[in-house]
């Protein structure tokens, strides 16, 4: 079985989903995000990979328009990185 990668929640966070599923609300999303964490590539390295990617395309003559869709694109991962910071530092004060 060398090579396949198993998806396993701790049991911490299996609690977690199963106190969440009994206070009624949903949870997939969050088991979906935990299995997904291995997976996914961080927002600053996403952000340096766009920046890396606007320089190339500044470099190359690219069109406004397109430049300013990756723009939009590292406005969006911004937000993004800014929400879950938010969350993280509510959760961190509530756990307090």
């Amino acid at each position: 079985m060398n090579g396949v990668k198993r998806d396993v929640l701790i049991a911490k966070q299996k609690l977690e989903i199963l106190q969440k599923l009994d206070n009624g609300e949903p949870a997939t999303t969050d088991a979906e995000d935990v299995l997904n964490e291995e997976n996914t590539i961080s927002h600053s390295a996403a952000l340096q990979s766009m920046g890396t990617l606007l320089d190339y395309m500044g470099q190359r003559g690219f069109d406004y328009d397109d430049i300013t869709a990756v723009r939009i694109i590292c406005l969006d991962i911004r937000q993004e990185m800014n929400k879950q910071q938010k969350q993280r530092r509510i959760t961190g004060f509530l756990k307090q």
